[in-house]
Parts: C-alpha cells; structure tokens; sequence
C-alpha cells in the first residue's frame, strides 16, 4: 500500500485509532456516508454487497459527514446506532469528519487527488441539485454523499464512482471483481 494513503491516521466511531495500513491486502471501498439523505438507503446495499465479499477479501469503510445539507447531525454515538438498528451495518465506521473544502480530512484530500474525476451520472447529479437551488461541487470535489473509491489490494485507488452510482451497479462490481481478481 502507498505510504501516502496507509500512513494517513484514522479514527473508527468508537474512537479507536486505526488506518489503511491495517487493512491492506483488501479491496476497499470507501464511501461517505449520511443517515438523513435522500441516498440513506444505500447502506441497505452496501451492507449486502459486505458480507457477500468480505470473504473474498472486500472491505467496505464508511466515513459519516455532515458536508451536504446537514445530513449527519448526529454524535457518533447515534449514527452507530442508526446504522445498526436501520441497516444492520456491520462494517467498520469512522470518526465523523468533513470530505470536503478547506478543512476535509487528510484521507479525502488523498482520494480526490489520486482519483479527481468520477465515473457515473454526476451531471444529472449536479443538475439536480441546482434544480433544488443548492450549488454543487466541482470535481475533484466530493459531489455529495455515498460518493464511491475503490482500492485495490495494492493499496492504489482504482476507481470512483458518482453518488448516485448504487451498490448493485455493473460498473462498481466490476471495478470490485477486477481488484479482487487481482
């Protein structure tokens, strides 16, 4: 794994110290999350899509924000809960913290330089919100939550995927199949 990305400390939810480097040899998928979003739902999938694959040897890191309309107001303590008691989620989370502007964590500043552009509907994703009366990011931004990495067992970002891209979609499976094939 890159020095870059693996060196870069993290903090899970609970307040345990960790990093990538504790997780390397895995297909990760990095996503950051919100529980009063529109996409909320996604973490119906992406909890399917984890313990399908973990045994292959996929990871997936959610990482709560409150970046995008306030969608993750909550403690860490009751985002924990929300996930498990909603969506049954069983894979590891993170320390509340901004993925985007002036002061994102030093994980996303990584991200969105090693991979600026975002493969799936963005635009009509942008587009929507300016029809709501909001003003979206511009890559290499994150655009909003549930935005997708993928890295792979070599510690590289791989792909990036639009927030609108689900768990289930054929393009991020085959990005996942391609990594863990590997």
């Amino acid at each position: 794994m890159p020095d870059t990305l693996a060196a870069i400390p993290l903090t899970r939810i609970d307040g345990t110290a960790d990093s990538l480097a504790n997780h390397a040899g895995k297909v990760l998928l990095v996503v950051n999350v919100a529980s009063k979003c529109g996409l909320t739902p996604q973490y119906e999938g992406l909890e399917a899509l984890y313990k399908a694959r973990k045994d292959e040897g996929l990871e997936v890191l959610g990482f709560p924000a409150n970046d995008f309309g306030a969608q993750e107001p909550g403690s860490h303590e009751e985002i924990a809960e929300f996930c498990k008691l909603n969506y049954g989620v069983s894979f590891p989370l993170f320390a509340k913290a901004d993925v985007t502007g002036p002061g994102k964590q030093p994980l996303y500043a990584a991200l969105t330089e090693a991979a600026p552009t975002k493969q799936g509907p963005a635009q009509e994703f942008r587009d929507r919100l300016k029809g709501y009366g909001m003003t979206p990011t511009e890559d290499p931004e994150v655009l909003w939550n549930f935005e997708k990495f993928v890295i792979g067992r070599d510690g590289e970002v791989a792909a990036r995927f639009a927030p609108g891209v689900t768990p289930d979609d054929p393009a991020l499976l085959a990005a996942i199949d391609a990594e863990l094939a590997k």
